[in-house]
């Protein structure tokens, strides 16, 4: 991962390598339909890249939804095989900033209770646990349903 890092904002011609994304980071990813449905409007997205020369190799991203003065982190990942390297910090520190600089003075987000990965860098930019979401995610061994752990940042 020597190349330089850009971010750059979510259009519609990003949704099929996103897409690609999605299902190599979720057990239960986002429908094509629901991801589209998630670009402009009141959400916001960033992608990041791994190089400055087209075609870009996108490496992740991230989806918020901001309502009045809150936002929603709604979707992050990094490819399975770049992860580990602080991508997903520099994602998340990314999206607070475009969220703050949007106006919002609460970011939530809904994390699994089995995440304890996820769980650690969220804690580490400052969220702090307001609740919990009893069998809010399907299992992602198929069987039953698992917790969502609420999160927030003010």
């Amino acid at each position: 991962m020597n190349n330089s890092l850009t971010f750059t904002p979510i259009t519609p011609d990003d949704i099929k390598p996103l897409m690609q994304i999605e299902n190599e980071c979720h057990s239960h990813p986002w429908s094509e339909k629901t991801f589209r449905s998630c670009i402009g409007g009141r959400y916001f997205g960033e992608k990041i890249s791994e190089s400055l020369n087209p075609p870009d190799n996108i490496v992740g991203f991230y989806i918020g939804e901001r309502v009045i003065d809150e936002a929603t982190l709604m979707d992050i990942c990094v490819k399975p095989i770049n992860q580990g390297k602080g991508l997903g910090k520099k994602l998340l520190i990314q999206f607070i900033k475009q969220a703050k600089a949007q106006g919002a003075v609460k970011i939530w987000l809904e994390v699994r209770a089995k995440n304890i990965t996820a769980q650690m860098l969220y804690m580490n930019a400052g969220f702090i646990e307001t609740g919990r979401r009893t069998g809010y995610y399907p299992s992602t061994s198929g069987f039953g349903y698992e917790d969502a752990i609420v999160m927030c940042l003010s």
